[in-house]
């Protein structure tokens, strides 16, 4: 037994996974959840032709650096024909490079604020509300000063032509100006006059509070901060008196919390687990000071949803926000569904279903090159994701929602470093589908999805501290037809079942 580096072809991504063979193919298929958001319920994973059960590697040996297959879908979809990834892999014909980002020079310390910004300006509802933007006549408060200064880099950003080496980086003089003005916590600096490191998350709350005021919409039109308003339905008992009646209320939230507990592997446990929390407040009813037990579920789902890994504590010894190093895994496609209220998902049911008629069509297109002996063609994947073919993300009656629950991953800033006022922080963007940038101020360079699930934590390289998810798109298709070999078995099978 040993520890071997295989490739795993998922969708379009490419996962490299370490796998110990001595533990069983289930602590495997956990590694690949932890990748893609996949249970190992619906995965099916194929080596050689075989598909990998639960319990043992028998008759499968894995050799260092081989393709396997995994399909499978953190939505419900059926599972995928066997195939196997050696004999009919996908025709991935070089797909053209994304034009990289400009990036944005650091004036001391501020890694920070260029994190953000290039975050902010990777999300499409933001970048296109901020060029449509006009400020009111007479417009000088700090949500007006802020937008208008987000516009200004943006703009300087977009300027045509403009390379991303970094003698072509943006020099954000002006935003940091603003910031320290209207925002003075920001400003502070060393008993040496120089510019102190700030909390990355904080000044990406702030910005986004003043942005999403800033942003008025024109008549008519959405309020860019529904896209980023999320509802909890929260629930107060009192857990010291049965007689006392529970409480029900909402709480709109605009960030999610990863707390990382000891037990806390995944995003999701650490954001389920903050949903659940023991309380303590005055009793009308005992005249005194009770433990109660709060439970919160999302009631409505934003368009895009950041959550906060949170990494830092105030260690007292030493007088600084230390950092927790912790590997949490999080997925490129994030499911939300589990954690809305009932009345919620029977809402997002109806709309699910697209992802499996998608998924469908792909599997369909799979499995008819592999009876024809044939590749896949990039083509005929990008038939079905055509953007005529786009369906609609939020409920009608509810612009800015998300009305399906699945997420995927669009922006990510890290930190590398022992403490929040210290270290560096860096964004990575999705350009368009597995290509990403690093942008590390000034300098930006491309990556790729493997490289960003590699930022989950676990020593001192780049740790994800906020993450930025937008809504997954789903494209009408239309229902594959059976081939008669497919039919035939379905109708063979039917008459086992009646016999």
């Amino acid at each position: 037994f040993q520890m071997v580096n295989i490739n795993v072809k998922w969708g379009k991504e490419k996962l490299s996974v370490d796998v110990d063979t001595a533990e069983s193919p289930l602590v495997f298929k956990s590694q690949l959840f932890a990748l893609t958001g996949v249970a190992p319920d619906r995965q099916k994973v194929v080596i050689k032709g075989r598909t990998l059960g639960d319990d043992s590697w028998d008759g499968f040996t894995l050799t260092e650096g081989m393709l396997c297959m995994m399909m499978g879908s953190a939505a419900e979809i059926p599972q995928a024909p066997i195939q196997s990834d050696s004999d009919h892999a996908m025709d991935t014909s070089e797909e053209k490079p994304a034009k990289l980002p400009p990036g944005l020079r650091n004036l001391g310390n501020t890694c920070y604020m260029n994190s953000v910004l290039q975050s902010f300006r990777s999300l499409d509802v933001i970048r296109d509300a901020v060029a449509k933007y006009t400020p009111p006549a007479n417009a000088n408060g700090p949500s007006f000063r802020v937008t208008q200064s987000v516009k200004s880099t943006f703009n300087e950003l977009a300027v045509p032509n403009r390379g991303n080496t970094s003698d072509d980086a943006v020099l954000p003089l002006s935003m940091m100006q603003t910031l320290h003005t209207v925002l003075p916590q920001f400003a502070t600096r060393s008993p040496q006059g120089q510019l102190q490191q700030q909390d990355a998350n904080e000044c990406f709350t702030e910005v986004q509070r003043l942005l999403l005021e800033g942003l008025r919409p024109i008549e008519g039109s959405t309020k860019t901060s529904d896209f980023f308003r999320g509802k909890y339905a929260v629930t107060l008992k009192n857990s010291e008196s049965a007689e006392e009646p529970e409480v029900k209320s909402t709480e709109d939230f605009y960030q999610l919390s990863c707390f990382l507990s000891q037990d806390v592997k995944y995003i999701q446990t650490g954001i389920k687990e903050k949903l659940s929390e023991e309380i303590e407040k005055n009793s009308p009813v005992l005249g005194r000071d009770c433990k109660y037990t709060k439970k919160a579920l999302i009631d409505r789902l934003p368009a895009y949803l950041s959550i906060q890994m949170v990494r830092f504590f105030f260690k007292q010894s030493a007088a600084v926000n230390a950092k927790i190093l912790k590997d949490v895994k999080f997925p490129m496609t994030l499911d939300l569904f589990d954690m809305c209220t009932p009345a919620l998902q029977e809402k997002l049911r109806g709309n699910r279903d697209a992802f499996k008629a998608m998924e469908d069509a792909k599997i369909e297109i799979m499995r008819k090159a592999k009876i024809e002996g044939k590749d896949v063609k990039k083509a005929e994947i990008d038939e079905i994701e055509k953007e005529e073919n786009l369906i609609p993300f939020s409920f009608e009656e509810d612009p800015g929602s998300n009305c399906h629950g699945f997420y995927e991953l669009q922006a990510v800033i890290t930190h590398k470093g022992r403490s929040s006022d210290s270290g560096h922080y860096v964004a990575w963007v999705r350009l368009k589908g597995d290509q990403w940038a690093m942008c590390d101020d000034d300098e930006v360079h491309p990556v790729n999805s493997e490289q960003i699930l590699k930022l989950s934590g676990g020593g001192d390289w780049h740790c994800a501290y906020v993450l930025v998810y937008g809504p997954r798109k789903a494209y009408k298709v239309d229902a594959p037809v059976q081939s008669t070999a497919v039919q035939d078995e379905n109708v063979q099978s039917t008459t086992v079942a009646m016999e």
